[in-house]
């Protein structure tokens, strides 16, 4: 089995399913939409999605290490809209599926750690890192999101299957 081939297929697969969803949000939806106070706002929840393909993704195939501290300047994108987060997924695509493609042999094997406030929340190998909080994490907040647009009365698109709007 060619590992490689898989993991850019599925890849290209779950990416077309997370834009898909993102597509369905409603142009007029209020971004601060939360279905509960623990809840993320609707705009942050799409930005994290935007993440899985982008910043996420390429921080994980390319570096062994990210360290985010009190004193960093990391900003969880939170777009204004729809067509922020669509233009923004689709800017971050290109440059994470060519981090995949070269990320190929002993890489998948180094190393990877997530380090926050100081505390390190990921320790594990790359492959395990893009497979568990790139991949599933997309998947579980691309789900995530089919709850909120069911929510806003949007219609929601089948991922893995036709949906109850589809049928």
């Amino acid at each position: 089995m060619d590992y490689q081939t898989d993991l850019i297929a599925e890849f290209d697969r779950e990416a077309a399913k997370t834009r898909k969803v993102l597509e369905a949000v409603p142009a007029d939806a209020d971004f601060n939409f939360k279905p509960h106070p623990k809840s993320m706002s609707l705009g942050r929840l799409v930005g994290h999605l935007t993440d899985f393909t982008g910043d996420w993704a390429l921080a994980t195939l390319t570096t062994d290490k990210l360290d985010i501290d009190a004193g960093s300047d990391y900003k969880p994108f939170s777009p204004s809209g729809k067509d922020e987060a669509l233009a923004r997924f689709d800017q971050n695509l290109g440059a994470s599926r060519a981090a995949l493609v070269a990320t190929t042999g002993d890489a998948w094997d180094r190393n990877w750690q997530l380090v926050w406030l100081g505390n390190t929340v990921i320790d594990q190998p790359k492959h395990q890192v893009f497979r568990d909080a790139v991949f599933n994490h997309m998947i579980h907040h691309r789900g995530q999101l089919t709850v909120y647009l069911r929510l806003l009365n949007a219609r929601v698109p089948g991922i893995y299957g036709p949906s109850a709007d589809e049928m």
